[in-house]
């Protein structure tokens, strides 16, 4: 998932980020609401989740769930807060977040909480991911390629999983440069200009290091297309 974390905390904020990058998620860091806001209304990145702390500088947690859900904009609030009496839950819930998270707590608790958000939502995919002869399990960190002769399974890097997974939930579909990179790197990260085209080079290579052909064909002026099973088209 793309994940924007508001939390004006340093040690915690860095703390969180560590564990759901270890878990695969791009994530990106603010430390004031206004900042939050900003990014949430912009085109650089679509979201997926937002994690929110109660009490920030310049516009409070609350206060940006009230203009998150104001906007229209309905991915889930994960809320985070050491103010945990009832009537503070009933406030972050009935401003529009979706769960909620007493300070201090156990980042298995916290990733728990995530799945539960993650499978609430209506587009919800399971985390093993299939499309033709590929099946992706981001848990085992390998794509496993089946072929009449048999299977064949390729371990993938963190950046390797997030890019084949992303394809892999927009088969068939061009997929502009910018948008891999605008999706699948943070915006604290400083990636070179090319970074886009020298991952897919290299995810092409693993697979052809295993003998196999890369699904993953360059569109020239417009991207990449991932097509799981190209011959059906011919």
């Amino acid at each position: 998932m793309r994940i924007l974390l508001v939390e004006d905390e340093a040690e915690l904020a860095g703390a969180i980020q560590a564990v759901l990058r270890a878990e695969q998620h791009v994530v990106d860091h603010v430390a004031e609401g206004l900042g939050a806001w900003s990014l949430l209304r912009s085109e650089l990145a679509t979201y997926n989740l937002l994690i929110v702390d109660w009490m920030l500088p310049g516009l409070s947690g609350p206060e940006l769930c009230r203009r998150v859900r104001g906007a229209g904009l309905s991915l889930p609030v994960l809320m985070l807060t050491a103010l945990a009496d009832t009537s503070h839950r009933v406030q972050g819930l009935d401003a529009g977040a979706d769960d909620y998270l007493s300070k201090p707590f156990a980042m298995e608790e916290l990733l728990a909480r995530i799945r539960a958000l993650q499978r609430r939502q209506p587009n919800y995919r399971d985390p093993v991911l299939s499309a033709g002869p590929y099946l992706l399990d981001p848990a085992e960190g390998c794509l496993t390629i089946q072929e009449a002769k048999g299977s064949t399974r390729v371990t993938l890097s963190a950046k390797e999983l997030q890019l084949m997974a992303y394809f892999m939930e927009h088969p068939r579909e061009i997929i502009p440069g910018a948008r891999l990179r605008s999706q699948l790197w943070s915006l604290d990260e400083d990636p070179i200009s090319n970074v886009v085209a020298a991952q897919v080079r290299l995810l092409r290579r693993k697979i052809a290091s295993y003998g196999l052909a890369c699904p993953i064909a360059t569109v020239p002026s417009k991207g990449y297309r991932f097509d799981p099973e190209p011959e059906e088209e011919q």
